[in-house]
């Protein structure tokens, strides 16, 4: 390696600095004005490539070259197709859920992705499709002896001038100041008299515009295809919590930093350090996350952030205390755990049952494990199968590598999900909201790269194979069994901490830090205890899902494992215990019957999804128990109708004037009603 070979990789890597700054911008714009973590931005940009793709050849003549207005046509229809779809969703999904919480915003626009993805390969088909080459543009240009395409250096210009645009329109236009106000607190602008409505449709629109012009001006450099949704998602969340959420010149700054990075290790290729060869080419696979971490170590807001203004809850939002449940309750789960107990005999009639109720079971516990963090403590997590992958890969190498059995490494591999949460989780507690969230989805990230990679001991991409269980538990309906019994004893386990001092800690630094760390409960190692249970709880249900399936792999750690956690906890609802078990079952139960009876399952899946937001937009769970209140509301308002109607003459009598100070006291023993104030939120 030379000084003009890294030179020329430096240049080369502005090219896809631009290319991933506009996906990033819009990205940012529709997070800082609406608070929405639009998981369908990838799909955005995806769709924007296979536009042009398809445009450029309707557009060209049937014979003879491609003209250069064919081919510039074809890119800004493509972004403005792709701005009307924005404005679309908006209009006919996104607007109907502003009233739901942040993360179910999310799952909504995770099943937006799904229909987006299943649409593409309806309309376009499976193939790749091929895009031409910029005309004019086609040749490649000398710089440091090697030959670098003009296509990439008229991208290398197109960033900037994006970036340079952007702050015009934000700075000298009413639009933008209207945007950079909700930006800074979107409740003002509505108190404003500002349509809060149309502001988002136009954000929405902005967004999709940039997302779509930067997967159009992909044509010439790569192949449109379907995995490209998932592959630039991550990297723009990424520059987009560098950088600073809802700073365009941040977002700028963190693409070309990342940019660099990767050119950087590219360029150096494999390197002895301290007598260990590292081939630097392969952490480009982690480049961007690896400095995520370093910024979000030194600034929590990114480089040119700063921290986001809360968005105002009322009483509505405010969650019921915690109860013991009654007598009924424990019967009705007492009677679900001996009903599942016939699984195991009913293997002889159907033998794939204890197939996908293992699956569902290690459904069951990953999503409680991850309801602990979204709910009871609050913090978002994107990157649980982190832990998920770290108990099945310890417990696969305990028993290959040291002979130990089934047992003894169950027990390790969750112990070693601990301990790896324990020590990261020191570190994490320390940020909050989103920058938490792309923290874990950082880690989950460089832990898949090293499992991924270390082929001499994971396996590589081809995993591990051959850890089957004991003997005893060598039938699949006696697995079954064993793992219910562990399942059941790990969501009573968590049940027990939310009902202990511990879980009402865990709740009340959810809902004040300052006010938690005034009655003297440490708030950080609260959230370290709640962040380690969770894990050892994740790192079982990997553990238990090595042995049941025989085969660990790389995709266990992936971020498919992590977003199907967080849509089964929000399918089912935070409110309660109940709502990730509802959520696992559903979700497990339909993506296995879809998937083995459609090719378009992902659009099957992402409707019924969708349907289930805007219905139950507090989860299944949740929509049950507001069901139950509502069916129990006219009788309980019959009940006392009576007793007020015959007393009116006393409630005018002197001496009732101190009843109401009497019902308030809290001698009387009636639990609290929580209000905003009671919660530690912000008015």
């Amino acid at each position: 390696m030379n000084l003009e070979s890294l030179a020329f990789h430096a240049i080369n890597g502005l090219a896809s600095a631009s290319s991933l700054f506009m996906v990033a911008a819009g990205l940012s714009l529709i997070f800082g004005v609406s608070r929405i973590v639009n998981f369908a931005h990838g799909s955005l940009y995806m769709v924007g490539l296979y536009l042009a793709c398809g445009l450029v050849f309707r557009l060209a003549p049937a014979d003879g070259p491609l003209p250069g207005w064919a081919f510039w046509t074809a890119v800004l229809l493509a972004a403005l197709l792709t701005a009307a779809l924005g404005a679309l969703i908006e209009l006919s999904i996104l607007r109907r859920i502003y009233a739901a919480p942040e993360l179910f915003q999310l799952l909504a626009t995770f099943a937006i992705a799904l229909i987006l993805r299943d649409a593409v390969l309806w309309i376009a088909g499976p193939e790749d499709l091929l895009g031409p080459k910029a005309p004019g543009l086609k040749g490649a240009i000398t710089i440091f002896g090697a030959r670098l395409p003009t296509w990439d250096v008229l991208m290398i210009a197109v960033g900037p001038m994006v970036l340079g645009l952007m702050l015009l329109v934000m700075n000298r236009t009413r639009f933008g100041m209207l945007v950079r106000a909700a930006t800074q607190d979107r409740e003002m602008v509505g108190a404003l008299g500002i349509d809060e409505r149309w502001l988002f449709t136009g954000v929405l629109a902005l967004g999709a515009l940039l997302a779509g012009l930067g997967g159009a001006l992909q044509m010439p450099r790569e192949p449109a295809h379907l995995a490209l949704d998932l592959a630039i998602v991550g990297e723009a969340f990424v520059v987009v919590v560098v950088g600073g959420m809802g700073s365009l010149p941040g977002a700028f700054l963190a693409a070309l930093l990342i940019a660099q990075v990767k050119a950087l290790c590219t360029a150096l290729g494999t390197v002895q350090l301290l007598g260990v060869e590292l081939a630097l080419p392969k952490l480009t696979l982690v480049a961007e996350f690896l400095v995520m971490g370093l910024v979000l170590a030194i600034r929590p807001s990114g480089l040119l952030g700063k921290p986001l203004s809360s968005v105002r809850v009322g009483e509505s939002a405010q969650e019921s205390p915690l109860r013991p449940a009654g007598w009924p309750a424990r019967g009705a789960w007492i009677v679900l755990l001996l009903a599942l107990v016939l699984v195991a005999p009913g293997e002889r009639i159907w033998p794939y049952l204890p197939v996908i109720g293992i699956d569902i079971l290690v459904a069951v516990l990953f999503a409680v494990s991850l309801h602990l963090l979204l709910g009871p403590a609050g913090l978002h997590s994107f990157g649980h199968a982190a832990w998920f992958g770290l108990g099945a890969y310890g417990a696969a190498l305990v028993h290959r590598m040291l002979q130990w059995p089934m047992e003894a490494a169950l027990v390790a591999g969750t112990l070693i999900a601990t301990l790896g949460a324990a020590l990261f989780g020191a570190f994490a507690v320390r940020l909050s909201g989103v920058y938490f969230a792309m923290l874990t989805l950082a880690f989950a990230q460089l832990v898949w790269a090293g499992v991924f990679q270390w082929d001499a001991v994971t396996g590589g991409s081809n995993g591990l194979i051959g850890l089957w269980p004991s003997g005893w538990a060598s039938v699949r309906g006696t697995y079954f069994v064993f793992a219910l019994a562990l399942v059941a004893l790990g969501v009573l386990s968590v049940r027990v901490v939310l009902h202990a001092p511990l879980g009402w800690s865990i709740r009340a630094v959810r809902d004040s830090v300052q006010r938690s760390e005034a009655s003297g409960i440490p708030s950080a190692r609260v959230q370290w205890l709640a962040f380690s249970v969770s894990a050892l709880l994740a790192g079982l249900s990997g553990a238990i899902y090595t042995f049941a399936k025989g085969t660990i792999s790389p995709e266990a750690l992936g971020v498919g494992r992590s977003v199907d956690g967080l849509v089964m906890v929000l399918l089912g609802g935070l409110q309660s215990l109940a709502g990730p078990v509802a959520g696992a079952v559903a979700y497990t139960g339909l993506q296995d019957v879809l998937m083995r009876g459609s090719d378009y399952w992902r659009a099957t899946l992402g409707g019924v999804i969708l349907v289930l937001v805007m219905v139950f937009p507090q989860g299944l769970a949740g929509g049950v128990q507001a069901l139950v209140r509502h069916w129990r509301k006219p009788e309980s308002s019959k009940a006392v109708a009576p007793a007020k109607a015959t007393a009116p003459a006393k409630a005018t009598a002197p001496a009732k004037a101190t009843a109401p100070a009497k019902a308030t006291a809290p001698a009387e023993g009636a639990a609290p009603v929580p209000s905003a104030m009671d919660s530690g939120r912000q008015p």
